[in-house]
């Protein structure tokens, strides 16, 4: 077979090329073919399709991204912002914070563990290659239906593969969350997070710049197992017939990725990289493109050079591989050996692949013929932009119209208890500690808090105590309802996590989960989440760092709810004064925080009693999100609270049961004046939480939330064994901790 060099291309202008199996449009290969002006060889049409997919290039969402960078709030902690590997804020005391989260969906139906496995190096790979130490892992997942066949297949295998990954690589997983809805029936998200720390000098970016420098490819033999893998998994919807595309998902292996920071880190720690890029999604052609655009000249690599576990692989596979723990670094000739050194030391593969050359082209040779011969921009960041349509979908006022507030309430205290105890036993309200005990939660010995509290905590400088706290939320059902209300809903909500623990929130990632962008109604539901967490971000004062788009999760004509996963940082100057969520000391007074209306709306209660899924959500009120995380701050860092939990999913009585569960305390309740018992105990309303008090500091306590103007309604107190609500019922801790533990281990073990 004849090799496919740049002059043979010249000289077969219509050689019939498989771009359509590539995955790109007609009109996208006539502009390759422009660009070029010839037809690509076989390499540059892998290339240019690896990073031209949906996956890689954001070209449908990048039109409504950019308001990312359009509203940015005044905020002095962002030191990187968007279009580097992971964002990175200032967090006091010279250290910097770099954090990221990223979508492994389609990968993790068709295997999943090794797609869930991945899913966590590579974002690990993300952070790392910033210059920071990776400290911690979190990880949002969504299923289907928690009884169906299928879920149980998927499900065990995702949380053996986050765990074992996470585990073997000594990161504590302090985060996250579990979600079931046969919307995600044939199209779990799995969703990871990373954050990872180190001191301002050492950011690193991905440029290759200066004439000369040698590119070194280092960890992992590239194979065959990721071709194509999330590049083009994720660039496509599933068909009904189910998963049949295993080749493609990656292999990983987490004691390779080990030796690979620990080396990575030396490295950095002696100055010897002038530019470095993880290789993850779209392998070397991303990283060798993405390196010669961000740089100031071109790059010449040889692939043939490359370290291969299959022998057999083409050039255009070897391109296309996503093998997993692989770095790529630009190296200064002088460094190199040095370089070399600490690799052999942590028997790490390093080959020098290529170098940085005058021009403006990024060259690739196999066995000394040429085979690419490209503009690196074009690949890397001038990819397709599509304005799809959109529209607002012809059902979206029928469902707003369907109004949860209108379905049957219970009629007596008995069926209040009834449903409040179903409720508490559901899948998504239900103890996820089965799935969180096979993390490693505590490793390193640095995790302060981690699940099922609000948001994980994790120390940063252990003679100081400074910490940082992370937590990621996102409510399908509300978003379904109203997009641009749930993107601000997911936004407060991780706001509001984060401020509960004592935390201020300083900036956030995202992962955004959507159907096909081929759908107005998709569209609309992404350009509507989009605009309303640019907006709220801009209100809150959080600026967007980075995030992930994941679009096509569909199966058949079937979207998922839109899901944007909202994931926000934020710092502690003392871990010690952290709140937990625990309600642990009797006597201490119960204080309900903010306002609460009638609102069911894509509520638990509304699923899990009804089946129904209608009105609107919850309404947002952004100015008291922030004026409540501020109450929430000055009361732990001033020791006026002991706890402190967030209201959402599943009201009050949700987040009492959790903190009296996890404090071994129980609670009296007194329904305030102006209630009634099921809106006070149910209702999802916005901008709450419930705190404890010591006696001693409620005066102190009430007297800050008065001035400020925080509604603060005393409405119980620790005690006892069960949770009582005065004149209604009461539900011994016993019998809630049964009906909370017992159905996850239930469905899975």
């Amino acid at each position: 077979m004849t090799l496919d060099t740049v002059k043979h291309a010249t000289e077969t202008p219509e050689a019939a090329q498989p771009w359509k199996e590539l995955g790109l449009k007609e009109d996208e290969y006539t502009r390759i073919r422009e660009i070029l002006g010839r037809r690509p060889t076989g390499a540059e049409l892998a290339m240019y399709s690896v990073m031209w997919s949906e996956h890689c290039s954001y070209k449908s969402s990048k039109v409504h991204l950019k308001q990312f960078g359009e509203k940015i709030p005044e905020n002095d902690a962002m030191l990187v912002g968007i279009g580097e590997n992971a964002g990175v804020v200032d967090v006091g005391q010279g250290y910097a914070v770099t954090f990221k989260v990223e979508s492994h969906n389609h990968p993790s139906y068709i295997e999943p563990y090794q797609g869930a496995a991945t899913g966590v190096g590579g974002i690990v790979r993300d952070i790392l290659a910033m210059g920071a130490r990776p400290v911690a892992v979190v990880d949002p997942l969504r299923f289907g239906a928690a009884d169906h066949p299928d879920t149980k297949r998927v499900l065990p295998g995702v949380v053996a593969g986050i765990g074992g990954y996470g585990n073997c690589l000594g990161l504590p997983n302090i985060g996250g969350e579990v979600v079931f809805d046969s919307c995600y029936q044939g199209n779990p998200l799995v969703n990871a997070g990373c954050i990872g720390v180190m001191k301002h000098e050492d950011i690193h970016l991905a440029k290759a710049s200066g004439t000369g420098n040698k590119v070194i490819l280092y960890g992992a033999r590239t194979g065959g197992d990721g071709i194509g893998g999330v590049s083009v998994l994720a660039s496509e919807t599933f068909e009904s017939t189910g998963p049949a595309k295993r080749p493609a998902v990656q292999v990983g292996d987490p004691f390779q990725e080990k030796l690979l920071i620990e080396c990575t880190l030396e490295i950095f720690g002696e100055k010897l990289v002038a530019g470095i890029q993880d290789l993850g999604g779209a392998g070397l052609s991303c990283a060798t493109s993405e390196l010669a655009s961000a740089g100031s000249g071109g790059m010449r690599v040889e692939l043939d050079t490359v370290p291969l576990r299959d022998a057999t692989l083409s050039p255009e596979e070897i391109l296309m591989s996503e093998s997993q723990e692989r770095m790529c670094a630009v190296v200064e000739p002088g460094k190199v050996d040095r370089f070399m050194e600490i690799c052999e030391k942590w028997d790490v593969i390093a080959t020098v692949i290529g170098e940085v050359t005058e021009g403006e082209r990024l060259e690739i040779f196999w066995h000394g013929e040429q085979i690419v011969d490209v503009p690196p921009r074009t690949v890397a960041h001038e990819g397709p932009v599509y304005h799809r349509p959109f529209a607002r979908p012809s059902w979206q006022d029928v469902l707003q119209a369907d109004d949860a507030n209108k379905l049957a309430r219970p009629a007596n205290s008995a069926e209040l208890k009834e449903q409040i105890l179903k409720l508490v036993a559901s899948p998504n309200q239900a103890s996820k500690a089965w799935i969180t005990d096979q993390y490693d939660r505590f490793v390193q010995g640095n995790t302060i808090l981690a699940q099922p509290e609000d948001a994980g905590m994790v120390r940063v400088d252990e003679e100081s105590n400074l910490g940082v706290a992370m937590a990621t939320d996102g409510n399908g059902r509300y978003a379904k309802l109203d997009p641009y209300a749930g993107a601000q809903l997911a936004l407060a909500e991780s706001y509001r996590n984060v401020a509960a623990s004592g935390a201020k929130p300083l900036a956030i990632s995202n992962c955004l989960n959507f159907g096909s962008p081929e759908d107005p109604d998709v569209m609309w539901q992404f350009a509507e989440a989009t605009r309303g967490l640019a907006d709220g971000c801009l209100q809150l004062g959080t600026p967007v760092t980075g995030g992930n788009v994941s679009l096509y999760n569909q199966t058949g004509e079937t979207a998922i709810h839109p899901t944007p996963v909202v994931a926000v940082l934020g710092v502690i100057d003392d871990v010690t004064r952290r709140t937990p969520i625990a309600f642990k000391e009797e006597g201490q007074l119960l204080y309900l925080l903010g306002d609460t209306h009638e609102e069911f709306g894509g509520s638990a209660w509304s699923q899990v009693v009804h089946d129904h899924l209608g009105g609107l959500p919850p309404k947002v009120d952004l100015e008291r999100e922030r004026l409540l995380g501020e109450i929430l701050i000055s009361a732990s860092r001033d020791g006026m609270i002991d706890a402190a939990h967030d209201l959402s999913d599943g009201g009050l009585i949700q987040a009492v049961v959790e903190s009296c569960l996890r404090g071994g305390a129980g609670a009296r309740l007194v329904v305030p004046d102006g209630l009634d018992a099921f809106t006070f105990l149910l209702s999802e309303s916005a901008g709450r939480a419930v705190v404890s008090v010591p006696r001693s500091e409620e005066l102190r306590f009430t007297d800050m939330c008065g001035a400020r103007g925080l509604p603060a309604t005393r409405i119980g107190v620790v005690d006892g064994g069960a949770v009582e609500v005065q004149g209604e019922f009461a539900l011994s801790l016993d019998e809630l901790r049964a009906a909370h533990a017992e159905t996850i281990p239930g469905l899975f073990a």
